[in-house]
């Protein structure tokens, strides 16, 4: 038997949530829910990461967070990087994606209000575990124009976010460009593009369900978390 020389399992972008690093989020991102926030645009996006261990695929629960009174949903478009990028030119940026998915960035309301009158980061706001619950993996061919796409979610059967990707402040290649002149992008991490207006509560046994139209459906169930 022959030892030493072990090959390297390539790592499939079929499940980038197993292996994928970084979750790169991009706040304020659709005037309308900047507006539904009483927030102001800005003139550069507003930058949030949550760990690799906020992943939730389809199958297992949202957790509402022992500390939070009031958890939301905000429904995104997540970007999925295919290679290593370093202050990508904004012309090239699109060369680097490999796929997308549908999001959904948790949010403790209560808490990150409480973080904002303080002036504290978000970390306990957005970055719990299972804050990021993620759509299959969706090739780059079956969407030529991330900015063409309606994204919908609904809680218990009710339509609440409904959007269009074009709506969007930033585009995908100026936040790619933007991302990786503050850190180095790798393959396998994801970007969160921001969502549009409609965020609301979940609680407790509520399911939601969310799709980016002709494209990809996903479903959840929400639960209370232990801690």
């Amino acid at each position: 038997v022959t030892r030493g020389c072990t090959m390297a399992t390539p790592k499939p972008l079929s499940r980038f949530w197993e292996w994928g690093k970084n979750i790169v989020c991009v706040g304020r991102n659709y005037a309308d829910h900047v507006k539904e926030m009483r927030s102001t645009v800005l003139s550069e996006p507003v930058l949030f990461l949550k760990p690799s261990t906020a992943y939730a695929p389809e199958g297992s629960p949202v957790l509402v967070p022992a500390y939070s009174r009031n958890l939301h949903h905000e429904l995104e478009l997540g970007v999925l990087m295919g290679r290593r990028g370093h202050a990508v030119p904004e012309s090239a940026a699109m060369d680097y994606v490999a796929g997308y998915a549908l999001c959904l960035d948790m949010t403790a309301r209560d808490v990150q209000e409480e973080c904002k009158k303080k002036g504290l980061p978000w970390t306990l706001a957005k970055s719990f575990t299972a804050s990021c619950p993620v759509s299959a993996f969706v090739p780059k061919e079956k969407i030529p124009d991330p900015h063409a796409l309606t994204l919908w979610l609904k809680v218990n059967g009710e339509l609440r976010q409904e959007g269009m990707t074009s709506s969007m402040i930033f585009s995908i290649p100026y936040i790619i460009s933007y991302i990786s002149k503050i850190m180095i992008l790798e393959e396998g991490d994801l970007i969160l593009t921001g969502t549009p207006k409609g965020v609301g509560q979940v609680k407790e046994n509520d399911e939601i369900e969310a799709g980016i139209d002709g494209v990809v459906s996903m479903r959840f169930k929400v639960e209370k978390s232990e801690y």
